[in-house]
């Protein structure tokens, strides 16, 4: 019997011992995650591989990004995507453990991953080293390196770079590329509307946007306003971060509580292609989605919303698009909502 539990727990031992170097193995070096406190990464891991399924479909590669200091982001923005993101970003320390169990508790209830629970530190890590292709590996060096990003640099440089490099359309990258693609003006002018609504597309910005959904675009454009709105506390940590916000009439927030989304609006709204509606943030088949449940407590990352209440929009914990797209549309910019 004793030889039998040495054994086992030996077993054991070599598993965790395999998966940790496995772990080790890709992670990028503590030096690398250091430079990001005064070096703009050139490009991404979401980049090249946004690069690589181009040249895939045949079709030339697109990036448009001009990088910004934070200072010249709207302060509308960081607010919005804060509160639609991950409204527990300036107490946490990387990874918000409660949005974690959260999320784990509702996805065994719902018997598939319905939720997820990254926070803006890990989005910005996956964006940077990993891609969204979904391993159990991926997300266990995630986890480490937002650790790390978390001790070397500050919440506000965290911030900057994140708004510059995550993606906002096909071949459209970071906020001030964003502003002028969808709105025409530059990241410091952003209004509340208007930053909510780039906001509104971080969960999977090639199917929420105006052009390919535009119903659904303005249902997450007035949830991330409800949000921004409710959310106090945000407003009072962003204070002195960003641009001064444009002179704009105030906001009435309209209907008794924040608005509802279902899972077409997180897909967008055209059927041409089955296939990529049936798909989730980074590529995964979306079950049929859950009854009515009580609203999530604030600050649950990126979770799928299901009910009114303080809760962040989806993202997922995912921020990217799927993996397989229909060609994009035309790069014409619509008019301001």
């Amino acid at each position: 019997m004793r030889r039998t539990v040495l054994v086992s727990l030996a077993g054991v031992g070599l598993l965790l011992t395999a998966t940790a170097l496995l772990v080790a193995w890709g992670l990028p070096s503590r030096a690398e995650v250091r430079a990001l406190a005064k070096s703009t990464p050139e490009t991404t891991a979401l980049m090249r591989q946004r690069d690589g399924e181009a040249k895939t479909q045949k079709r030339s590669p697109r990036r448009a990004q001009t990088w910004v200091p934070l200072s010249r982001v709207s302060r509308n923005l960081i607010v919005a995507v804060v509160a639609s993101e991950d409204q527990r970003f300036f107490a946490h320390h990387g990874v918000d453990w409660g949005a974690v169990r959260e999320s784990f508790e509702h996805n065994v209830e719902a018997g598939r991953a319905a939720r997820g629970g990254s926070t803006i530190t890990q989005q910005l890590v996956k964006n940077l080293f990993f891609g969204t292709r979904k391993t159990l590996l991926r997300k266990l060096r995630e986890l480490v390196v937002a650790r790390w990003v978390e001790e070397d640099l500050t919440k506000p440089r965290i911030l900057e770079i994140y708004l510059n490099v995550i993606e906002w359309g096909d071949g459209t990258w970071g906020c001030d590329a964003a502003a002028r693609h969808w709105y025409g003006v530059e990241a410091a002018s952003l209004t509340r509307r208007e930053a909510a609504g780039l906001a509104a597309m971080i969960p999977n910005p090639r199917r929420i946007n105006p052009r390919v959904s535009p119903q659904g675009h303005e249902r997450l454009t007035r949830r991330v306003l409800w949000l921004m709105e409710l959310g106090r506390a945000i407003a009072h940590d962003v204070a002195g971060l960003g641009a001064d916000p444009p002179p704009e009439a105030s906001w009435e927030p309209e209907g008794e509580g924040v608005p509802d989304v279902d899972e077409a609006d997180l897909l967008g709204e055209s059927r041409a292609d089955e296939h990529s509606l049936a798909t989730g943030h980074d590529g995964e088949r979306m079950a049929e989605p859950d009854p009515p449940a009580p609203p999530a407590p604030p600050g649950s990352g990126n979770d799928v919303p299901e009910a009114e209440g303080l809760t962040a929009p989806p993202a997922p914990g995912e921020q990217t698009a799927p993996e397989s797209e229909p060609p994009p549309a035309a790069n014409d910019a619509p008019p301001p909502p």
